[in-house]
C-alpha cells in the first residue's frame, strides 16, 4: 500500500545460539519489526550487511572475535549506518559514553524480558519514525527524549524507577487492561503501591482509567496503556 511505513529491520548479533533464537523471536513478536538474520560473531554480522538492509542492530557487546563497540566502530568507518541497541551485562558507564558516539542509541543489560526489549524497540520506532529536517528545538528534543525512560527523574516521593519500568511493562501487556489489584499480583507489590504508580502512569498521560461496572459495590478503576508507540 502507498505510504504504508516498512517494518524496522534488525540484525540480531550474540555469540549464544539460544539467547540469539530467543532475540529473534522477541524482535519478531514487536509490531513494526522484523529480523533479517542473525549473527554469532562480529565477522559474520558484516558479511550479513553486505548483503542485507538493516536498520538496526541488537549488538551484544561480548562476542568471540572482539568486543561489540569495536565492530561499530569499524561499520562507521565502513560506511555502515544502522543503529545500535546495545545488549550487555557490564554496567561500566566508560563503555556507555564510548557507544554513543558510535550510534548505540540504548542499552539492554543482561538478563532482560521480553517486556524490557520491546519497551526499547518501540521507543527506538517513535524516534526512527522522527525522519527529516526538525523546524525548531521542540521537535529535535522530542524525538530525544522518545529514546527514553518514562519520566525518568522527578518521580514522586517513594516511587521507584525500578518498579515503575515493572508496571509499565506489566500494563502494555495487557491491551483490554488491568485492575490496580492484577497489576499488585503481576509485579508482586501491594495493591496500594500498584494503585501510586498507576495513578502517577495516568497523571503523566501514559495511561487511562474507566471504571468496571457489573459488580456489586463500588466499581473498581481498570488502567489501560494510552502512550504513543504501543
Amino acid at each position: 500500500m502507498t505510504g504504508e511505513r516498512q517494518p524496522i529491520r534488525v540484525l540480531v548479533v550474540e555469540d549464544d545460539p539460544v539467547a540469539a533464537d530467543a532475540h529473534v523471536m522477541y524482535v519478531g513478536r514487536v509490531p513494526g519489526f522484523v529480523a533479517v538474520g542473525k549473527a554469532h560473531t562480529g565477522a559474520e554480522a558484516r558479511r550479513i550487511l553486505d548483503r542485507t538492509v538493516v536498520d538496526l542492530l541488537l549488538l551484544d557487546l561480548h562476542l568471540p572475535d572482539g568486543h561489540g563497540l569495536q565492530l561499530a566502530r569499524s561499520l562507521r568507518a565502513a560506511g555502515y549506518h544502522a543503529d545500535v541497541i546495545a545488549v550487555t551485562s557490564a554496567r561500566d558507564l566508560t563503555v556507555v559514553r564510548e557507544g554513543v558516539s558510535l550510534g548505540v542509541v540504548q542499552y539492554v543489560l543482561k538478563p532482560f524480558t521480553f517486556a524490557t526489549l520491546r519497551d526499547r524497540l518501540v521507543r527506538y520506532a517513535e524516534f526512527h519514525a522522527a525522519v527529516g529536517e526538525a523546524s525548531g528545538q521542540d521537535e529535535v528534543d522530542r524525538a530525544l527524549a522518545a529514546l527514553r525512560a518514562p519520566t525518568p527523574a522527578a518521580l514522586p516521593k517513594g516511587l521507584s524507577g525500578p518498579t515503575l519500568e515493572r508496571v509499565t511493562s506489566t500494563l502494555r501487556e495487557a491491551p483490554e487492561g488491568l485492575t490496580a489489584a492484577g497489576v499488585a499480583e503481576a509485579v508482586g507489590i501491594s495493591r496500594i503501591t500498584a494503585r501510586r504508580y498507576l495513578e502517577h502512569l495516568v497523571d503523566a498521560g501514559r495511561a487511562g482509567r474507566s471504571p468496571l461496572y457489573g459488580q456489586v459495590g463500588r466499581p473498581e478503576l481498570v488502567y489501560r496503556w494510552v502512550s504513543q508507540g504501543r
